[in-house]
């Protein structure tokens, strides 16, 4: 039995007729026929009362009709809902990222994928950047939005630049600064106790952190390694040392701490990351999807950026 039969008989019964089925489906009349008698012949029961003017459904024959017109109905939608699938438009997508690193963007983007792509159910999972690159690589995330991967995590990853983060101070509100400009050079920090992400979660964090107070001429003394950004601001408050933080925290709020510019400039990059391979037809939508919206993303962290010289949480 094929789909065509069933499409044939039920075409029969709501013309009331094979000349008007004829006409209707653009199909030759014999063609119908046989399609009908073979229907009758796998099924083993008449179909039909023929009479010389019309063909007059039987009583089982109704019974099937209900029955065939549901099945054409549910084809009809797996062959839409296929075809959809093979879109984009429908599926599953799991996102894994970094909360405090994508606040600024991160739920206004979700909320215009979602009027675009109802039928794409989301998973959304906030993880530390080695939980990130772990859950990668168990192929529990399709995509992640994450932090620089090392040489070596990127051989089997495939990468795209979301912005390029500044790394900002968060100072003591108490403390004052020299330059009215409302920025600090990485060396006078120098002798400051520090407060960092601790090295296990965010290595990428620590390692570009450590590496640029070396490059200036100083090791950093690291007092604190907490694994929450807000569990750092909380200790700045406290006065127990300085942090250095991507500026995309800043939009984290903590009373009695300053974000200050650094000089010179400091960059991490934020990264949408994605095993190796053709991308399932979800993940493909998702990722245009991500590129038409990068400049946006971009701006809003512009804009962060440019107001952090007036953030006194």
């Amino acid at each position: 039995m094929e789909l065509r039969h069933l499409r044939y008989f039920t075409a029969v019964v709501e013309c009331k007729g094979y000349r008007e089925a004829s006409r209707q489906l653009h199909i030759a009349q014999p063609s119908i026929s046989e399609a009908v008698s073979d229907l009758e012949h796998e099924l083993g029961l008449k179909l039909f009362s023929r009479t010389h003017r019309n063909a007059r459904v039987t009583p089982e024959g109704e019974i099937f009709y209900a029955d065939a017109v549901r099945v054409l109905k549910l084809a009809e939608t797996a062959i839409l809902t296929a075809k959809r699938a093979a879109q984009g438009k429908v599926g599953r997508l799991s996102i894994g990222f970094i909360g405090s690193a994508t606040l600024s963007f991160l739920p206004d983007l979700i909320r215009r994928y979602k009027l675009e792509y109802p039928n794409v159910k989301l998973e959304l999972h906030d993880l530390y950047p080695v939980e990130l690159d772990q859950a990668c690589d168990r192929g529990e995330i399709d995509i992640a939005i994450t932090r620089a991967l090392s040489l070596e995590r990127s051989k089997n990853r495939q990468s795209r630049v979301l912005l390029r983060d500044p790394l900002i101070a968060v100072l003591p509100r108490s403390r004052k600064l020299k330059s009215k400009n409302k920025k600090i050079r990485l060396a006078d920090l120098a002798n400051e106790r520090f407060i960092l992400f601790h090295r296990k979660g965010a290595p990428a964090v620590f390692d570009t952190i450590v590496g640029a107070c070396r490059s200036h001429g100083f090791s950093p003394r690291v007092e604190n390694e907490p694994n929450s950004m807000q569990t750092i601001l909380s200790l700045v408050e406290a006065e127990e040392g300085v942090a250095i933080v991507p500026a995309s925290i800043s939009n984290l709020r903590s009373k009695g701490v300053q974000f200050v510019r650094l000089v010179p400039d400091l960059y991490l990059d934020l990264i949408a990351v994605w095993p190796l391979g053709e991308p399932s037809a979800v993940l493909h939508t998702f990722l245009d999807f991500l590129n038409a919206n990068t400049e946006a993303i971009r701006a809003k962290a512009e804009l962060a950026l440019s107001s952090i010289a007036r953030l006194k949480a």
